[in-house]
Formats: structure tokens, sequence, C-alpha cells
């Protein structure tokens, strides 16, 4: 056998894990003395990681693009967003079984707080259950859908809208980032098709009890069209995350998208069972695994410093430690 056949047959053998603290990277914190929560953090299994490995630099965010979660995990998987990306809403929709027609567009959809002033109060609105907020977007669709409009179910606070492929032109601000700012509406051709809908919306959603107040539409994008993941680096790929963003990549790379009970998108996901989901797969053929973590981004978002520094302890802790030592074996 070819010394190069030997070696690309090592190669394939070798098993891959990509663990993602979504949002980790952060500027540096008075309350932390000056550093930031990646520094202030205790991370030992991370830093013995160091010591033995390769350390390096990517740049996932290509100079033009928003640095959203949508283009940096995109291109982590190895797409390049330059090429791939048309929205981060497409994506989500993917994973809720979406696909999207030529002439529709997605939008994402927040359960969001304004407050009386036109301020921002909560990009995520008190962030409601998938129990609670769902019969929210199923009034929703009762009373705004059609012609055209649709909205579908997501997880916590997080939805999707479709609507006609028109409705694309508008410049939207993501609602977390206009936390403790004035919410700046829509703005473009299709801008008052969106601010009517989100108008609209304020009797609907306050009708609920919960802290959420109106619908926020961001995001928006046509269906992508993306490689498997297999054909495009021969080897099978499976992910698990609580983020319709996440899985809806992988729905459209063709990985395989694991579901992991007690997962979530916030402080209290189970990093330990998304850690044993990822070790199973791997023993199970599957050739590499990323591992998407939710906790860190949300923190970061809320502004939540100390909760930040938390997370990141305990994905090391409850992740790294036990996932290194089963690699191992």
């Amino acid at each position: 056998m070819p010394p190069c056949w030997a070696s690309r047959r090592e190669e394939l053998a070798m098993k891959y894990v990509v663990c993602v603290p979504d949002g980790c990277a952060d500027e540096p914190v008075g309350d932390l003395g000056g550093r930031t929560p990646l520094e202030a953090a205790q991370m030992p299994v991370l830093d013995a990681l160091a010591a033995r490995g390769e350390v390096g630099r990517a740049a996932v965010i290509p100079d033009g693009m928003p640095p959203g979660s949508d283009v940096g995990n995109m291109a982590i998987l190895g797409y390049d967003p330059a090429a791939f990306h048309t929205g981060r809403a497409p994506i989500e929709a993917a994973a809720l079984g979406l696909r999207l027609d030529p002439d529709q567009v997605a939008y994402r959809c927040n359960l969001v707080t304004v407050g009386a002033d036109g301020t921002m109060v909560d990009f995520a609105g008190g962030h409601p259950t998938s129990a609670q907020a769902h019969p929210v977007i199923e009034a929703l669709q009762a009373e705004l859908g059609g012609d055209g409009v649709a909205f579908h179910p997501g997880v916590e606070y997080r939805h999707i809208m479709v609507a006609p492929g028109e409705w694309a032109d508008a410049t939207c601000v993501p609602p977390h980032d206009l936390s403790d700012k004035p919410a700046v509406g829509p703005a473009g051709p299709a801008a008052p098709h969106l601010q009517r809908l989100m108008d609209a919306s304020r009797d609907i959603v306050s009708g609920f009890g919960l802290t959420a107040n109106q619908i926020w539409l961001w995001g928006q994008g046509f269906q992508p069209q993306m490689q498997d993941f297999s054909q495009r680096y021969g080897v099978r790929g499976a992910l698990c995350s609580a983020v319709d963003l996440v899985r809806g990549l992988g729905v459209l790379t063709g990985m395989d998208v694991v579901d992991v009970d007690g997962m979530s998108a916030g402080y209290d996901t189970d990093y330990a069972a998304q850690r044993d989901a990822a070790l199973a797969a791997l023993a199970d053929g599957t050739d590499l695994f990323l591992i998407h973590v939710e906790a860190t981004d949300e923190a970061g978002h809320a502004g939540n410093v100390a909760e930040k520094v938390t997370a990141l302890e305990r994905w090391d802790e409850l992740i790294l430690r036990d996932l290194v030592d089963g690699l191992d074996r």
C-alpha cells in the first residue's frame, strides 16, 4: 500500500469534535478587572488542551458581513458565508421542516417586549417557554396570516414568518442590538408591510399575559443551497444544539441532527447530556460531531457578565473534561 494511502486511512479513522460556546468572545469588562469573560473564567481543561495541542486563530466573519451566530457557525462548518448565506431566518426555517419556494422569503419572528416609550426592554420577551409561546404564534396565524403570510412556531421566543418574496427588500435591526435603546423599526420598500404586522401584533401578543407584548421581524432571506457535508468533506457529520439556527445548518447540509433530553438554549442546559450525545454518536460511526452551547451567547446579549463566566466554566467542566477522557479511551 502506498504511504499516502496509509496516511489517508489514518486521517479518515480520526474522530473530530468541534465545541462551540457561542458568543464566548467579548470585550474587557470593568467588573472583571479589565479582563474578558474568557480570561476571567477558570477553565483548566481548555488550558491543558492548549498546552498539549496546537492553538490557532480563524476569522469566521467575512469582511462586510454581520457578526452573527448564523454567519459564524456556517463558517465553522466549512461553508463560506459569502457564498452560501442568504439570511438567518431561512436557516431556522429549515430546522422546522420548512422549505421555501423561490418566491417566498422567511423572517425571524421574535416575541419581544417594547416599553411604552418605544424602548426595546427585552429582545427575548421574558424568555417564554415553547409551550407558552406556541399558542401566541397560533393566534398570530389565525388573525394575521393569509395572502402569502404564515407564522410558524419555533423555540421559546424564536419563531418564523414566511412572506411573499417581494417583502425581502427591507433593512431590519436585530432586536438584541437594540437592548435598552429605541426600538428602531424596519426601513426600505417592504417596511410598511412589516411595520403593519408588528403594530397589529401588539393586541394579540399582549392578550396572553406574558412579558412579551409584540413581535419583531428581522433576519430575512431566501432558501439557501448548500452542498451535503459528507460529500464535501468525505466524513459523516452530526451535531447537537438547542437553537434552530444551528440545527437548520445541520438539516441544510445533510448532517445528523441529534435531539438531547435536557438540552436548552438557556443557562439551564444539560451540558453533560450534550457531551454524552457526542461520545455516543462517535462510537456509533460518526466521524465529526459539533457540540453547540447557547448559554454563553444568551448571557452576552443580556449583558450578564457573571452568567457568562459561569457558562464558560460549566462548559469546561461538564463538556470538555469527560469528553477528552472519553476520546482518549
